[in-house]
């Protein structure tokens, strides 16, 4: 895999995920579609990850969809069936959606480190991490609005389950900065840092802490929380039955982590198991 657009470093099971393409603030080109479900694939085949940090170089986080590489949405192809043209196009976008839900389906929490400008598809991708942290200069800009489209990509699904419904309404229907404060005041960030140092400090601490936790229960608990969000409370509480009955019953995690406690130690848990790349859904 190359790291054109995109860069995976891992580090004391902490792996860091890198927008890569400063020069261009980082918006979504062609290779970025290409590399980023790549880079998940990588991430759930290995055994030495417990959580992921999604970050990026440069002035700005990511400027939304490099509009040059896509040129050819509006084209003009006469000879083809519209039917056909309009279904390909509609699966085109399904496609995106799972490259960005990789996210949201990773095993693992995923830590989103926002600077700058986080634009249009940056907010599609921003809505699918578990937490979100920002710098005091950063601001998140529903775009699409601004340019004469719905957003179509996650975020009007996503964003008014993060945050008030109405504060949701209103960035998208007037596509206007939600700066860092305000991002940190109605939820949609957990923490405002000065610099792009510090929140990269800040959050690779979190990062180290929820590695220090039992991997299995920190799954359990990021898959629990995505599966209520979208069921009732009683299909929920009903999951979590089947789940603790499945993973705890048998496991070592609880009586490794009683003894720690006990003992007045860190606990020393196993990783999970890689998952073979053929078998992690949505993988090309």
């Amino acid at each position: 895999m190359t790291d054109q657009a995109v860069k995976l470093e891992v580090k004391d099971q902490i792996a860091h995920v890198i927008l890569n393409r400063a020069d261009e603030f980082n918006s979504l080109n062609p290779a970025f579609w290409d590399e980023f479900p790549k880079v998940f694939d990588e991430i759930e085949a290995r055994n030495d990850v417990r959580v992921v940090v999604l970050s990026s170089t440069g002035k700005h986080f990511c400027a939304g969809l490099d509009l040059n590489s896509f040129k050819s949405i509006n084209a003009d192809t006469p000879d083809e069936d519209e039917g056909r043209k309009r279904e390909a196009f509609r699966r085109h976008l399904l496609d995106l959606h799972a490259r960005l839900g990789r996210l949201e389906k990773c095993r693992y929490p995923v830590l989103a480190a926002v600077q700058g400008a986080c634009v249009g598809g940056g907010i599609d991708m921003t809505v699918c991490a578990d937490s979100r942290y920002c710098t005091k200069d950063a601001f998140f800009v529903v775009q699409e609005t601004n340019i004469g489209m719905a957003p179509d990509l996650g975020t009007l699904q996503r964003l008014p389950k993060l945050i008030p419904s109405g504060i949701a309404r209103e960035l998208a229907y007037t596509g206007r900065r939600l700066y860092g404060d305000e991002a940190k005041e109605v939820g949609y960030v957990n923490k405002v840092f000065d610099t792009h140092e510090d929140m990269l400090a800040g959050v690779m601490e979190i990062a180290r802490e929820i590695a220090s936790k039992s991997p299995l229960a920190v799954h359990g608990c990021k898959e629990m929380m995505n599966y209520a969000r979208d069921h009732s409370v009683e299909d929920s509480l009903n999951y979590i039955a089947i789940w603790t009955a499945a993973t705890l019953v048998g496991g070592t995690d609880l009586r490794e982590g009683v003894a720690a406690f006990r003992e007045k130690r860190p606990a020393n848990y196993e990783n999970l198991q890689p998952v073979e790349r053929e078998k992690v859904p949505h993988a090309d």
